[in-house]
């Protein structure tokens, strides 16, 4: 069985690593999915191995965050005429942030993910939009503040 995960699927899985003890019907509506279809996600991402299980973090100084960030800045063919890569961007969970810039690239995207992978997928997607010319992608090494 291929592991295709929609942005959906996403959602979820960025609730539950924040909370893993988030209820269904808190869960239901953040995606905005009733609870059997919650429900039946879960499983199957459990099936799949995309959830390999649940975990107590004891606490803040313990915890290490995981996730990585990256940015990607966007130059599009017609800067003023389309928004296809903002609609695309606010469709997206890991999307953190996403500005219109002046310089080379008109689009700056911030994007916390749980991997390259993710960040990797989420940029194969951006660059094959029909309206992007160009990307360049940066992932942040350390964080000093």
């Amino acid at each position: 069985m291929k592991k295709e995960l929609d942005h959906i699927d996403h959602k979820i899985i960025t609730a539950l690593t924040d909370n893993a003890r988030i209820s269904i019907t808190e869960l239901s509506s953040i995606v905005n999915l009733s609870r059997n279809a919650i429900t039946y996600r879960i499983k199957r991402l459990e099936t799949l191995s995309i959830i390999k299980g649940y975990t107590t973090i004891l606490g803040n100084e313990l915890a290490e965050d995981k996730s990585v960030v990256a940015s990607i800045m966007v130059y599009r063919k017609d800067r003023m005429r389309n928004n296809e890569v903002i609609d695309y961007a606010n469709k997206i969970s890991e999307v953190q942030s996403c500005y219109i810039v002046s310089g080379e690239h008109d689009i700056f995207l911030l994007i916390k993910a749980p991997s390259q992978k993710r960040i990797h997928e989420i940029w194969q997607s951006i660059s094959n939009l029909k309206s992007v010319e160009d990307t360049n992608t940066v992932f942040v090494l350390s964080q000093t503040k």
